[in-house]
């Protein structure tokens, strides 16, 4: 057991449902997980902009909110906004996510949204992303959140230090990284390099544990074949260390992709995501 919270992300509770399935949204009910993800021990709950809209239409915001007071869940995260750079048809339907996401931040006291870079890793300036950057994290400063882009190593944002780099471009102080520890491993990135974000950048951490050979694609991979923490091949001693060096003290989050846990009945999933994760944290 540790005393530091914990923060199960969208994916851990999902059952079946995974990225690049659809819409991604899950089959279960926002009760089934919440309640699973309390009864582990998670401290905190991650939600899927699909499973939102769906939770929104059964309880309400006001239910969702007190669904997860009832668990014990006060750290929620909110995900995931894309093309927030784009213009014509994709930045409406973009837009479209982006009032749902703030206005469910504000009624759910959210502590942060999430945001991705581009998945076809095309062409992009980094004056533009920056400056659509820094408007998007005062939207989210204005609801009471923090804004955090998670880098992807298949994208046009693929290390620690190209999020690093337009987030500081940006300038704006609610504005920050979510580093998957996945991401950084599969980028070559050392834990000393973690040590050395510069304080208030971090916004959100995902814990988790991989084989040291990639199978098939990076995508494949991360969504498939993802380890319970203190399973796999990564130094997360040394990756934990890196991170409170920098200043991270949580909730940190534990994110679980993998045929083998998406089979799992989500109780069991929620406390077995939960054991392993905390046990690297003592």
């Amino acid at each position: 057991m540790t005393s530091e919270d914990l923060l199960a992300t969208c994916w851990t509770t999902a059952g079946d449902a995974a990225p690049g399935r659809g819409d991604g949204r899950s089959s279960l009910t926002l009760r089934e997980r919440a309640e699973a993800a309390g009864a582990a021990g998670f401290r905190g709950f991650g939600l899927l902009h699909a499973d939102l809209v769906r939770a929104e239409r059964e309880y309400g915001l006001a239910g969702i909110r007190s669904l997860f007071e009832d668990n014990g869940l006060v750290h929620v995260e909110l995900e995931l906004l894309t093309d927030w750079w784009a213009r014509g048809p994709r930045r409406a339907a973009s837009d479209a996510i982006r009032r749902d996401l703030l206005r469910a931040a504000e009624a759910l006291g959210a502590r942060h949204l999430k945001i991705g870079p581009d998945v076809e890793d095309r062409p992009w300036q980094l004056e533009t992303w920056a400056e659509e950057f820094a408007t998007l994290a005062a939207q989210a400063d204005g609801v009471g959140a923090r804004l955090g882009i998670e880098f992807l190593p298949w994208t046009n944002l693929k290390t620690l230090h190209d999020g690093l780099e337009l987030v500081e471009a940006a300038g704006h102080p609610a504005g920050g990284l979510i580093i998957d520890v996945w991401h950084t491993e599969r980028a070559g990135t050392p834990p000393a390099d973690l040590a050395k974000v510069p304080p208030g950048r971090i916004v959100g951490v995902e814990l988790n544990d991989a084989e040291s050979d990639v199978v098939g694609t990076l995508f494949e991979d991360t969504v498939r074949r993802r380890r319970l923490c203190g399973e796999g091949s990564f130094d997360l001693p040394a990756i934990v260390a890196g991170l409170r060096t920098a200043g991270w003290t949580g909730p940190w989050g534990v994110e679980i992709l993998s045929d083998a846990h998406r089979a799992l009945p989500v109780r069991t999933a929620a406390d077995v995501a939960y054991r392993t994760a905390a046990a690297v944290l003592t």
